[in-house]
């Protein structure tokens, strides 16, 4: 069996399990996004770890009534994971599985802070509301000033935050205006062996971790050693 057949597979196997309990509008709002996947797994542009928590976050916002597109491209440079409308309302969600480059190898939790940093800035422009999606074996390590309201973010924190984006992405530059504005609204915790979607919001989120030792200000350590 290739690797497609696999995918075609896992996928059906999901929407199986997905539909059990669904009506029948929302199986065939989940089918049509499923067939969309496989159309782009075609193309090498998605992977099964991925897709499947996309299919089960869709179906999630499908029955809190929001009509759900996947791998929704924003302008030329940018595709959200899921993007989300209702009445005037859009949502913007990305997953994140925790995928670490080998050229991170050394500073994991570094990349990924700078990297979901970065989302959060770049997405929020093009949406009302904002959402990371991860699975329950991952914690996110994003800056915890993102989870503040943006009127009680500190200068200081914008500019640690900067400074963080500016050592992993300069094209384009974060600028500091998108950093004072943005903000993260829900965490999706995205349960695959359950088909199920727990949402907090970020600070409760951010509490629960901090208490489990988890630290969220990471810096580059050239940065840091200024």
């Amino acid at each position: 069996m290739s690797s497609r057949q696999e995918f075609e597979r896992d996928l059906s196997v999901l929407i199986t399990r997905l539909t059990k309990d669904s009506t029948e509008e929302t199986g065939k709002k989940l089918n049509v996004l499923k067939d969309w996947l496989l159309k782009l797994r075609k193309e090498n542009v998605v992977k099964i770890n991925h897709s499947v928590m996309e299919l089960v976050c869709a179906k999630y916002l499908i029955e809190k009534g929001y009509e759900v597109q996947l791998e929704y491209p924003l302008n030329q440079i940018l595709t959200c994971d899921l993007y989300a409308t209702k009445g005037l309302e859009n949502l913007i969600v990305e997953i994140e599985t925790g995928f670490i480059p080998p050229e991170s190898a050394l500073c994991p939790l570094t990349y990924t802070s700078a990297r979901l940093a970065s989302k959060i800035l770049r997405y929020c422009s093009f949406a009302g509301k904002f959402a990371l999606g991860m699975p329950p074996h991952y914690i996110l390590p994003f800056p915890r000033a993102l989870a503040k309201p943006p009127r009680n973010r500190t200068e200081e924190e914008i500019a640690k935050i900067k400074r963080l984006c500016d050592a992993y992405y300069q094209k384009p530059p974060i600028e500091l205006e998108e950093i004072r504005n943005a903000r993260i609204h829900e965490i999706y915790v995205v349960d695959v062996d359950h088909v199920s979607v727990l949402e907090l919001d970020p600070e409760t989120y951010l509490k629960r971790a901090i208490k489990r030792g988890i630290v969220y200000d990471y810096m580059p350590i050239e940065i840091r050693e200024q």
